[in-house]
């Protein structure tokens, strides 16, 4: 009876180990991918609240403009010469003007 009592005794033990291993993992998955994004999405939605009128600015799609107008969900970039487009909010990634020095 002893030596069966000593043979469900690890099975126990490698089952808490496993479930502690699994918990780890998530630990790091969370703090070296999800917390970092979580991150970068706050600053990039503090930048787009942030925008005012003259402020440099790139779209996901590459386009380079400066900001002349900004309404609620939309912004009117001054792209080249007269050339202006209205964009989503959403669409601007970054200001350049800090990127490019």
């Amino acid at each position: 009876m002893f030596t069966l009592l000593q043979a469900s005794a690890p099975a126990a033990g490698g089952q808490g180990s496993f479930w502690i291993m699994i918990i780890l993992i998530f630990v790091v998955m969370w703090f070296f991918m999800i917390r970092p994004q979580r991150k970068q999405q706050k600053e990039l939605e503090k930048f787009r609240n942030a925008l005012k009128k003259g402020d440099k600015v790139v779209t996901i799609g590459g386009i380079y403009g400066t900001v002349e107008e900004i309404k609620d969900k939309t912004v009117l970039i001054k792209v080249d010469g007269d050339v202006k487009l209205r964009v989503d909010k959403n669409a601007l990634n970054k200001d350049y003007s800090q990127v490019q020095q």
